[in-house]
C-alpha cells in the first residue's frame, strides 16, 4: 500500500503530499497521523524554510473525512457506548492547524481540485494558496449535520468575513476558483496542467527568503486580528526587534548598498 502521505525536504523546501487520490485524498485515520506527524516535522526542523501542501492527482486536494471509514467507527461507538470516533477533531485536526498556522516559516498550499471539509481548513491554515482553475472549495459540515472544525470558524472569517462566512457555513455550496479569487480564498489561479511547477515556484521563492522576517510577519498578522491597536504596536516593536538582529536583515541591507541581490540565510 502506497503512503498516505509523502514528505520530502530538499533545499529548505519541505513539501507534504496528500497521497490518496483514488480516494480524492480523503482522510482515513492513516492519513490525518501521517499528515499530522509531517506537519510536526517540518515545523520543527531548522533545515525547513518553507512548506508546500499539496495532493496527488488532479480530482481533488482533499474532501475531508474519509465517509466510509467514519461510518463503521459510528457504528463501532454505538455498539461500545463511547464517542471515540470524534476525538479525531482533538487528536489530529486541532494539532495540524496549530502546526501550520503557528509555525514560524511560510507554508504554501498548492489546491489542485476539490477542497472540502477538512481539506478546505486545510487550505484555509496555510499563508498562501496557490489554486489550479478547475478546483473548487465547499465547507461541507452542515451538509453532513456536523459543524465546523479544521479551524475553518476562525480561519473562514479572516479571510471572508463573518457575514459570507455564515453563509457558506450555514448553506454548503461548490466555490469555483474564481470566485474563491474573488472571496480572497484564493490568492493565484493558474492552469490546473501548471499546478504544481507554480505552486512549487511561490514556496521555493519563500524558502529561499528571509525566513525570521516571514515568521514574524505570521505572528504580527495573527496577533493583530485579536488585539488593540496599542497591543498590536507593541507586538511590532517586538518583532520588528528580532527580525532586525536577525543575519538576514544586515545581509539584505548590505546587499542594497552594493545593488546585489541578497542570499539569505535564513536566520
Amino acid at each position: 500500500m502506497a503512503d498516505t502521505v509523502l514528505y520530502e525536504v530538499r533545499d529548505g523546501l519541505a513539501t507534504i503530499t496528500l497521497n490518496r487520490p483514488e480516494a480524492m485524498n480523503a482522510l482515513n485515520i492513516a492519513a490525518k497521523v501521517a499528515l499530522r506527524d509531517a506537519v510536526r516535522s517540518a515545523a520543527d526542523d531548522d533545515a525547513v524554510r518553507a512548506v508546500l501542501l499539496t495532493a496527488a492527482g488532479d480530482r481533488a486536494f482533499c474532501v475531508g473525512q474519509d465517509l466510509k471509514e467514519h461510518i463503521g467507527l459510528l457504528a463501532a461507538d454505538r455498539e461500545a457506548g463511547t464517542g471515540q470516533t470524534m476525538s479525531t477533531v482533538r487528536e489530529h485536526y486541532n494539532p495540524i492547524v496549530r502546526a501550520l498556522t503557528e509555525m514560524p516559516k511560510p507554508v504554501v498550499a498548492g489546491v489542485n481540485g476539490v477542497a472540502a471539509g477538512a481539506g478546505f481548513g486545510f487550505a484555509l491554515a496555510a499563508d498562501y494558496r496557490v489554486v489550479a482553475d478547475t478546483a473548487a472549495f465547499n465547507t461541507s459540515f452542515a451538509g453532513v449535520a456536523l459543524t465546523a472544525d479544521s479551524g475553518v470558524s476562525w480561519t473562514l472569517p479572516r479571510v471572508v468575513g463573518p457575514g459570507r462566512a455564515a453563509d457558506l457555513l450555514l448553506f454548503p455550496r461548490t466555490i469555483k476558483a474564481q470566485e474563491a479569487y474573488e472571496l480572497g480564498v484564493a490568492n493565484r489561479i493558474v492552469p490546473a496542467g501548471s499546478l504544481r511547477g507554480e505552486a512549487e515556484q511561490v514556496a521555493r521563492a519563500l524558502a529561499e527568503g528571509p525566513t525570521v522576517a516571514y515568521g514574524a510577519i505570521k505572528e504580527a498578522v495573527a496577533y493583530g486580528l485579536s488585539h488593540s491597536l496599542a497591543e498590536t504596536l507593541e507586538k511590532e516593536d517586538e518583532l520588528q526587534t528580532r527580525a532586525g538582529s536577525s543575519q538576514d536583515h544586515a545581509i539584505a541591507v548590505q546587499a542594497f548598498v552594493n545593488k546585489e541581490k541578497p542570499t539569505y540565510l535564513g536566520r
